[in-house]
């Protein structure tokens, strides 16, 4: 829809609806801000929105969410973070049981919950949320593509004409399941030597622990997109040994570019990695298992290869396209306004 005037000029960007933020223990990177409920209210009567979506269940989230159902504009909502298994990881097990019951009560109003994996779906379905349905696991193929592979990069990260390069993309936090990875390629590193090159991308309270498991890695912190997309083009397999992931982008992005992948037999990556076919999908903490999994595919470089392709053409079917498309109709289902195909005029 298109915004009236603002009374005084432009109305303030929603970035500074917020106070300033606070460090999220044990994320020092991540922040935690409390937002200005009255200036945010203001803002959402001024805009007066045919729908509200509320993206996470965080403090910006629940102003939302009440406005929302104050003024009885119709409501969509998104689970995409496992925070009941992300409790266990966290040794709060104990909340497990509490932080289900938050998320019932948050999501139920919603007249749509959107979350990308059918096993996270059946699970809010079985927890109460019942109109839980799957979007959100689509991946920019086009910009996640075999094409931006560089032989700068392979040389940066390590790489030569004779070695295969084993990526890691991820927060560096306990949920991911880490300590697993750490053995795994310990393991495949003792065996294969100077054959294969391993690169951890990615920051996190686990960082400075893994410098020290892994001294024969490169440790390469926070990466863009853009260079993101070199990065994983550039390798030649990825291993991810997450539980807790509810879709598994960054196995999308890997397969987009053409890489096989080595994952978790749980949760998103599960729905996303076909078992000998664009990967191994591995007994999540079976660290010997992902350093065997390795192996193959760095002795069989035609099987890697193979492997590889597939792997392309699986993301390509999951191109983010067509989830937008979908997602606008959503829009206009729910809200009872007319779908628009045209840009939102100033």
């Amino acid at each position: 829809m298109v915004a009236p005037a603002y009374p005084g000029g432009h109305p303030p960007d929603p970035l500074e609806l917020r106070v300033p933020s606070l460090p999220f223990p044990p994320y020092p990177s991540i922040r935690l801000s409390l937002p200005l409920t009255r200036r945010i209210n203001r803002y959402l009567g001024h805009f007066d929105p045919d729908l509200v979506h509320v993206a996470t269940e965080g403090p910006l989230g629940v102003v939302g969410r009440a406005w929302a159902l104050k003024h009885d504009v119709p409501l969509m909502t998104s689970f995409h973070t496992d925070f009941p298994r992300y409790a266990r990881d966290y040794r709060a097990g104990i909340l497990e049981s509490a932080v289900w019951k938050w998320l019932a009560w948050f999501h139920r109003p919603a007249a749509m919950t959107h979350t990308p994996g059918d096993g996270t779906r059946d699970e809010l379905l079985a927890h109460g949320i019942a109109q839980a349905v799957v979007w959100g696991r689509g991946v920019d193929s086009t910009h996640f593509n075999p094409s931006r592979k560089t032989a700068a990069c392979r040389e940066w990260l390590g790489g030569t004409a004779d070695s295969a390069i084993v990526l890691h993309v991820g927060r560096l936090a306990p949920e991911k399941n880490l300590d697993v990875l750490a053995d795994a390629w310990a393991l495949a590193h003792a065996e294969l030597g100077d054959r294969v090159t391993f690169a951890l991308a990615g920051a996190g309270p686990l960082e400075r622990r893994l410098h020290a498991r892994l001294p024969f890695a490169r440790h390469i912190g926070f990466v863009d997109r853009e260079t993101l997309a070199t990065l994983y083009a550039s390798a030649d397999l990825c291993v991810l040994p997450s539980k807790t992931e509810t879709c598994g982008l960054v196995a999308l992005e890997a397969m987009a570019s053409g890489l096989p992948v080595v994952a978790a037999n749980a949760g998103g990556l599960k729905e996303s990695v076909r078992d000998r076919e664009t990967g191994f999908l591995v007994t999540p903490d079976d660290a010997r298992g992902y350093a065997h999994a390795i192996r193959e595919l760095v002795d069989q470089s035609l099987l890697r290869r193979e492997y590889g392709a597939a792997a392309r053409r699986v993301a390509v079917e999951r191109d983010v396209r067509p989830e937008d498309a979908e997602l606008l109709a959503q829009y206009a289902a729910v809200s009872g306004k007319p779908e628009r195909t045209a840009s939102c005029a100033a």
